[in-house]
């Protein structure tokens, strides 16, 4: 009878040490992390023309991400035509990289870089080829500095916020008051205050984690890359992805929870990516990169003027 309490004691004790850990950080899985990376490496040095098989995954991360037309039908296609070379010539140039439209080594490491899910070119660019466009104009890119068309009404500037039943990968408490200190950064620089909702009441925003295909048409990948994102106005959601190795204190390999959360509220407020304004905490590839000790009085200014000259 001992030894079977002592199993049954050493089954609770795992059990208890696996939840206290999730609720600072979830583990990172290697073997996940590198498949992005080691997909995106593998493409390096292709050249327009060839026919190889991953360049459909390589487009429909572009088209997600605002670089091709929604009537763009060279997507089912694993060549690198000529609609691919003027997706990738606007993604270099979004990046300020050398615009050359081959899948060379700086364009592969800015992708490989961690990011927000959400498209960075709303107004899309047109990847349709022209031949009696010059070389020069051959491409045009049409992107917001910062906010869209999309907005709360100034009824609505009182936002309310609840968590959602997804996954659980922080503790409630922790998320609670990570999302609180991220409310308050954005309460400091725009007209929104925030409160959260009383138990069972409906909120403008709903704050969940989840893995995978969740049912938005923006899933996340596993570990690495796209660690979140966040709906324009009114929809109200953001999401977390549940594979992430999050933390409140991010060490290498890890991901500062706040910081992600201060940029996604950015989406939630009617901001879109920032491409000229890499002090902007909206810009679309710094997550988990700045911490918000780095949310200093230039970048509050930043954020203050672009609401009072924008939002109302």
């Amino acid at each position: 009878m001992a030894p079977k309490l002592s199993h049954l004691l050493s089954a609770i004790l795992v059990i208890f040490s696996i939840q206290s850990f999730r609720g600072q950080a979830r583990t990172l899985k290697p073997e996940h992390r590198q498949s992005f990376s080691s997909f995106l490496q593998g493409l390096e040095g292709i050249q327009k023309g060839q026919t190889v098989e991953g360049l459909i995954e390589l487009k429909q991360y572009l088209k997600k991400l605002g670089y091709y037309r929604s009537d763009d039908i060279t997507l089912t296609s694993s060549d690198f035509d000529d609609h691919l070379e003027l997706a990738l010539k606007t993604y270099q140039e979004y990046f300020h990289l050398n615009v050359t439209g081959n899948l060379d080594s700086s364009t592969i490491q800015q992708m490989m870089i961690p990011r927000c899910g959400m498209p960075d070119i709303i107004n899309t660019p047109s990847t349709k080829p022209n031949s009696t466009t010059s070389k020069h104009n051959k491409f045009h890119m049409v992107v917001h500095y910062a906010f869209g068309t999309q907005k709360w009404p100034p009824s609505k500037y009182a936002l309310t916020y609840r968590f959602g039943s997804g996954v659980q990968v922080v503790g409630s408490d922790t998320l609670r008051s990570v999302c609180s200190k991220a409310f308050r950064t954005w309460a400091k620089v725009s007209p929104f205050t925030f409160q959260e909702a009383t138990a069972g009441a409906s909120a403008d925003i709903v704050i969940e984690f989840f893995s995978g295909d969740h049912g938005d048409h923006y899933p996340f990948d596993g570990p690495g890359n796209k660690l979140a994102h966040a709906f324009y106005p009114q929809d109200g959601r953001l999401h977390y992805d549940a594979d992430e190795n999050w933390s409140i204190d991010p060490a290498v390999d890890q991901f500062d929870l706040e910081s992600v959360t201060v940029h996604e509220i950015g989406h939630l407020l009617g901001l879109y990516h920032s491409k000229d304004h890499p002090e902007a905490i909206i810009c679309g590839n710094c997550l988990g990169s700045v911490e918000l000790s780095e949310f200093d009085d230039k970048k509050r200014s930043c954020h203050r003027r672009l609401f009072y000259q924008n939002a109302r």
